[in-house]
């Protein structure tokens, strides 16, 4: 195992001991710049949308994502492992 694939691990471990919401808030906001955490948040949404079958235009419009960006997300809900469109899903 390389180190880098050691300190995702490490940090992945980290971010399954959080039990709360409020727990979770503080880590990343400890762990993000605002901008990152602000990207995290803006793909999530972005993903939602696309997962409920909205349009490009009314994901830009809720969302102020970039078409780059939907495009983006869209890219990995279809090709990607699935885990975020089975967790968003399970809402």
């Amino acid at each position: 195992m390389t180190e880098k694939r050691e300190d995702a691990i490490k940090m992945y471990e980290s971010i399954l001991k959080l039990q709360t919401v409020e727990e979770c808030e503080k880590f990343f906001d400890d762990l993000c710049t605002p901008t990152e955490l602000n990207s995290l948040i803006q793909r999530h949404e972005v993903a939602t949308l696309l997962l409920d079958n909205k349009i490009y235009t009314e994901i830009m419009e809720q969302t102020n994502a970039s078409t780059a960006t939907i495009s983006r997300v869209k890219r990995m809900l279809n090709q990607g492992t699935g885990c975020l469109a089975k967790i968003i899903g399970d809402k």
